[in-house]
């Protein structure tokens, strides 16, 4: 723990020099002793979105120069944003930037190594196969799938291209995520009860844009490839430009929000998905025409599969109405909790020495510490390059080099979309979601689940 503190400090002298690193940074001779380590790595930009401009920009610049990087070309259906792609670029990177009309002109092109991928939510699954298949390796921003097939698709296609994929699952870049998964398994903190995950924020135009509405046109972009494998609707520039209020084009709160917070409980406890997922909620503030729900609370059961006697619940509640914009995560035990809003380990909550010793117990008296703070969460929709990110871009960039498995690989994303997909289905059909072990396929109502 005096580790994770002594890093944390380290690091944010550094940010305050505005300079990030992660705690695996290499050193300049370290890449000189890798093949290949003086050749520079030509990234592509598929779909140059908000996400991409806010924080895979500036994350970017934080390391381009010493890991030997550079941006060379931009794919983007739509006119508008491959041009103010290409010429952002170029004026970052003092290059040219070519301008794709789509990804297999890029991907044809072969002058791309590797790609960030900033598409549609149900995008993300079918441009990471068009990635690795094309040679590249990719940072694919999450959700990573918004259906099983997807799903099953795109990690069969990674792990046999043997690419570095880096999910966009930020908190695994994440000192004190990592202060936190380490104290979990180290068994002090005792078996997990109940996890409580929220996700709050009141932000009225979050995920609209309507002062781009009148500038889409139809004949700019191309809408039959937008919709990819969803069922055809004909063309609508809210579904193109705000497609996270509208399904099968996003979840919206779950896929956006609880696919970061969900995985921890993954990466903590090493389970890949839910027992079962059961949800209500509804459209309460912003009747805007929208599809997805502004309000859920779903409750997960989780614990291993071959056990049902023992597991635990999460919870996951979002509003985007009347809220503070500081996502929660609460671990409880029955020592106590594991708090990453405050950071720390205490003793909070938990049986008391005197109560347990009327039951004929021992107390699992948790001791009062502090996990490493990188920093906050940031719940803005424009988060910058966040330290976070920007710890995580650059850890796919050395991965990208040593050939190094990164902090998120694509497992983590099947498993966050598993959890996803079940959450979609218990919202869409009204009943319990469970999970096919054989099948991989996520059921409701003794039916696959698709749409």
């Amino acid at each position: 723990m005096e580790n994770s503190r002594r890093t944390f400090i380290k690091q944010a002298a550094i940010a305050g020099a505005g300079v990030l690193i992660t705690k695996n940074a290499w050193s300049a001779k370290s890449y000189k002793r890798i093949i290949g380590a003086n050749d520079r790595v030509r990234v592509g930009v598929v779909g140059f979105s908000d996400r991409h401009k806010s924080s895979h920009i500036p994350s970017f610049m934080n390391h381009y120069k010493e890991l030997n990087f550079e941006v060379v070309g931009v794919s983007d259906i739509w006119k508008n944003r491959r041009e103010e792609g290409a010429a952002v670029w170029k004026e970052k990177m003092q290059n040219d930037v070519k301008a794709y009309r789509n990804n297999e002109e890029m991907y044809d092109s072969k002058t791309v190594d590797a790609v960030f991928i900033s598409t549609a939510d149900f995008q993300h699954a079918r441009h990471a196969i068009e990635a690795v298949k094309a040679g590249c390796d990719a940072y694919v921003e999450k959700p990573f799938a918004e259906t099983m097939e997807d799903n099953r698709a795109a990690l069969k296609a990674v792990k046999e291209s043997g690419k570095i994929v880096q999910i966009g699952s930020q908190r695994r870049s994440g000192d004190n995520y990592h202060a936190a998964n380490d104290f979990i398994r180290s068994g002090k903190f005792g078996p997990i009860t109940m996890v409580e995950l929220t996700w709050n924020v009141n932000q009225p135009g979050r995920w609209r844009r309507p002062e781009l509405l009148s500038k889409l046109k139809e004949e700019d972009t191309d809408w039959k490839r937008f919709i990819m494998n969803r069922p055809y609707e004909a063309f609508d520039p809210r579904k193109y430009l705000e497609y996270r209020l509208f399904w099968p084009y996003s979840s919206g709160l779950p896929g956006q929000w609880m696919s970061h917070q969900i995985d921890t409980v993954h990466w903590f406890t090493g389970l890949k998905h839910p027992r079962s997922v059961v949800a209500n909620g509804g459209i309460y503030m912003w009747k805007d025409g929208r599809r997805n729900w502004d309000t859920i609370l779903a409750a997960f059961d989780y614990g291993p599969l071959d056990d049902l006697s023992t597991g635990f619940q999460v919870t996951f509640g979002s509003r985007m109405h009347n809220g503070d914009e500081h996502p929660a995560e609460i671990y409880y035990s029955n020592g106590g909790e594991l708090n990453l809003i405050t950071n720390k380990v205490s003793p909070k909550g938990g049986l008391t020495e005197k109560m347990a010793a009327a039951m004929g117990m021992k107390a699992n008296l948790l001791p009062e510490i502090g996990l490493a703070n990188t920093q906050q969460v940031v719940a803005s929709a424009n988060t910058g390059g966040d330290v976070l990110t920007s710890n995580h871009v650059r850890n796919w960039m050395e991965c990208v080099r040593s050939r190094k498995q990164p902090n998120a690989p694509v497992e983590a994303g099947y498993s966050h979309s598993i959890a996803n997909i079940m959450t979609n289905a218990a919202v869409h059909t009204g009943v319990k979601a469970t999970f096919d072990e054989s099948t991989q396929e996520v059921m409701a109502n003794g039916k696959v689940f698709k749409y």
